[in-house]
C-alpha cells in the first residue's frame, strides 16, 4: 500500500530517544501528499475547535488529575471515566494524600470502572510520588517511567499532556489516525511495531507545545471522528490526504476487534465478589461471598485470582477485607 512520504523530523534536544524522529522519512509516494507540517495544521486547528472540554485538559488540571485520568482511560470510556475521576480527586487532590490511605480505599473508590487493579497500580505510584517525588507528580519522562504501574504510553502521556514536553504518544487512537492516513490500511496492527513508532517520530512536531498540542489532537481525532467502527470521513480534516480513504476504504483487514464477553465469565464473578467488599465497611464471611454465585467452583477460583492479584486480603476464620497494605 502506498505511503504519504513524510520528511524527517529533527529531534529536539531535550527528548529522550522514544521521543527522536527515525533517521528516513515513511516510505513510499503519493501524488499531493502533504508535508508533515500541513498535516499538523489541519488536525491542531480541527482540535482547537472540536475538542471536548474535560477536566484534565482544562488549563487549571494539574498533572495529578492528568495522570489519574490516563489510568482510568485504559479500555474504558470518558462517559464511565468522568463521575469518578471527579470524585478521586476531590477526595485525593493530591498523590500523597491517596498515599495515605490503605489501597483497599483506591479499590472501594475505582467502584465499576473495571480491571480494579488499575487501582492498585494508581495506588502505588502514588506512593512512590509521595516518597521520592515530594509529593509532586515529576516531570522527567525517565522518573514517570520508573514509578510503578507506569508503561511506556502511559509516561508519554503524563509528560506531553501535563507538562507540554515533546514525546511520541500512541494509543489505539492515534495508531488507528496514522493506519488510515500515512499506511493506508483500516486497522493498526495488535501490538505497536517498529514501523508505526518510525511514523510517529517522522509525523512528530519539533517544537515541545506544539508537539505536546499534535499528541492530544491525533487522540481526538481517532476518538471522535476516525472511530474503529464507523469513521466519519465526511467530517475529518485529513480526509483529502488519508491514503486509506483515498485507495477506496479497503476492508481487506477484516473487523475491528470484539470485546470480550463478560457475562458469565470469571471477571463477571470477580465483579460481584469485589462489589460486597467495596459495599461492606469491614471484612465479609465467606457465606455473604458464597451469595454472589452459583458455581462453587468458579466463584472459588475466581475468589483465588481475586487474592492472588492483591484485590483481596483474606483474613483467619474464613473472613475477607480490601487490601490494607
Amino acid at each position: 500500500m502506498t505511503s504519504h512520504p513524510l520528511p524527517p523530523v529533527p529531534a529536539a534536544p531535550s527528548g529522550p530517544a522514544a521521543a527522536r524522529p527515525a533517521p528516513a522519512a515513511a516510505t513510499g509516494s503519493a501524488a499531493g501528499s502533504p508535508a508533515a507540517a500541513d498535516l499538523h495544521d489541519l488536525v491542531i486547528d480541527w482540535f482547537d475547535e472540536h475538542a471536548r472540554d474535560l477536566p484534565w485538559r482544562r488549563p487549571d488540571a494539574g498533572a495529578w488529575s492528568v495522570m489519574v485520568s490516563e489510568f482510568m482511560l485504559q479500555q474504558t470510556p470518558v462517559s464511565r471515566v468522568l463521575p469518578v475521576h471527579k470524585e478521586w480527586l476531590e477526595r485525593w487532590p493530591r498523590p500523597a494524600d491517596l498515599a495515605a490511605e490503605p489501597p483497599g480505599e483506591a479499590v472501594r473508590a475505582w467502584g465499576r470502572l473495571g480491571y480494579p487493579r488499575r487501582a492498585l497500580r494508581l495506588h502505588a505510584a502514588a506512593t512512590a510520588i509521595a516518597h521520592r517525588h515530594d509529593g509532586e507528580v515529576p516531570r522527567d519522562h525517565a522518573e514517570l517511567l520508573a514509578l510503578p504501574g507506569i508503561g511506556e504510553y502511559t509516561a508519554a502521556a503524563v509528560a506531553s499532556f501535563a507538562y507540554g514536553q515533546r514525546h511520541i504518544v500512541l494509543d489505539t487512537n492515534v495508531r488507528r489516525v496514522f493506519a488510515r492516513v500515512v499506511s493506508g490500511v483500516q486497522y493498526p496492527p495488535n501490538a505497536t511495531t517498529a514501523a508505526e513508532r518510525r511514523i510517529a517520530a517522522a509525523l512528530l512536531p519539533t517544537e515541545e507545545a506544539r508537539a505536546a498540542r499534535w499528541a492530544a489532537a491525533t487522540m481526538e481525532l481517532g476518538a471522535l471522528v476516525c472511530g474503529a467502527r464507523s469513521p466519519e470521513c465526511g467530517v475529518c480534516p485529513v480526509a483529502a490526504h488519508c491514503t486509506w480513504r483515498l485507495s477506496g476504504s479497503p476492508a481487506h483487514d477484516g473487523p475491528p476487534r470484539r470485546g470480550q464477553t463478560y457475562a458469565g465469565t470469571d471477571r463477571q464473578v470477580r465483579g460481584r465478589l469485589l462489589a460486597v467488599l467495596r459495599a461492606a465497611p469491614g471484612p465479609v464471611p465467606r457465606s455473604a461471598l458464597d451469595a454472589v454465585w452459583s458455581d462453587a467452583a468458579q466463584r472459588s477460583r475466581a475468589l483465588f485470582g481475586l487474592v492472588q492479584d492483591g484485590l483481596v486480603e483474606p483474613l483467619p476464620g474464613e473472613r475477607f477485607q480490601l487490601p490494607s497494605r
